[in-house]
This record gives C-alpha cells, sequence and structure tokens, in this order.
C-alpha cells in the first residue's frame, strides 16, 4: 500500500519540476528567439541553452517515482 503522504510529496516533486521547466523555458525562448532572429548561425547554441530546463522535469519525475516506490 503506498503512503498518502509519499503520493502527495511525489505529485509535488514532478508538478515543481514542471513548473520550474515552464519557467525557465519562456525567458530563454524569448531571449532565444531574438538572439535567432538577429544573428541565425547561433541556433545550435540557442537550443542548446533551451533543451538544459528540460533536466528539470526529469529529475522531478524520476524523484516522484522514487517516491512513490519507496526506494528512499
Amino acid at each position: 500500500m503506498v503512503d498518502p503522504y509519499a503520493t502527495l510529496a511525489a505529485g509535488i516533486a514532478i508538478a515543481g519540476g514542471l513548473i520550474g521547466t515552464g519557467m525557465a523555458q519562456s525567458g530563454i525562448g524569448a531571449a532565444g528567439m531574438g538572439i535567432i532572429a538577429e544573428k541565425p548561425e547561433k541556433f545550435g547554441n540557442v537550443l542548446f541553452f533551451f533543451v538544459i530546463p528540460e533536466t528539470l522535469w526529469i529529475i522531478g519525475f524520476v524523484l516522484g517515482i522514487v517516491l512513490i516506490l519507496g526506494v528512499i
């Protein structure tokens, strides 16, 4: 049986990771589009910095799974 507090903690961890990713990508995406508009050759650099915040939701998802399964 899964602990209800662990389920709540897992939901908060996943939601926090997703919200953090969205907030980070909104600012990076807006700035990145400005850079690409002026210098299209910088697309690779902008894409790299746009993808970095994706690790936030991955970490939140993994932490949520760890909490639900009770590994820690």
